[in-house]
């Protein structure tokens, strides 16, 4: 009884999502780089109903995660932190900057060579991570920082999307 009463705790919490996301990808990079990486590489392509456990993360699982964060970035915009033009603007721009710093720095290295064309991949922000390591501070984080973060990661990745569909 004890220990459910622990877990239930724990998964109320709202570190929890953030200690797992930090726990797995410890725990993931750990058995990738030791002598069990061919057999982690080949657990993540066993096949499951036509796909592999590798796609019905990325295309599934991926898919209802990123649902829910633009399910709770409209309701910011609609009656929240963004509801105002104004607010709107910083993590507007924060993000159009977080999209041509990382791209410059890439061409920089990269221009004129084969491998220009992927600029677009070191746009993207990884909206799991920066969400959960902000969750691991808790109630000490305001409520409009973390929008904020929400809303430049998600127009950040949207615009890294739309520059590697076109390019």
């Amino acid at each position: 009884m004890k220990a459910t009463k622990l877990f239930k705790e724990f998964f109320d919490s709202e570190k929890s999502g953030g200690l797992t996301l930090i726990v797995c990808t410890i725990i993931s990079l750990i058995i990738a780089n030791s002598t069990f990486g061919a057999d982690y590489q080949h657990f993540w392509q066993t096949q499951f109903q036509g796909h592999s456990f590798e796609h019905w993360i990325n295309d599934g699982l991926m898919t209802i995660f990123f649902l829910l964060i633009g399910l709770e970035l409209e309701r910011e915009i609609y009656i929240g932190e963004l509801s105002k033009l104004k607010n709107a603007l910083l993590p507007i721009f924060a993000a159009i900057g977080g999209m041509l710093v990382p791209a410059g720095i890439f061409l920089l290295f990269n221009y004129g060579t084969a491998t220009q064309a992927g600029a677009g991949i070191p746009m993207a922000t990884d909206i799991a991570f920066a969400l959960g390591i902000l969750s691991l501070l808790g109630n000490r984080v305001p409520t409009s920082l973390k929008v904020f973060l929400t809303a430049l990661a998600v127009i950040d990745d949207l615009g890294a999307i739309i520059i590697i569909a076109i390019f």
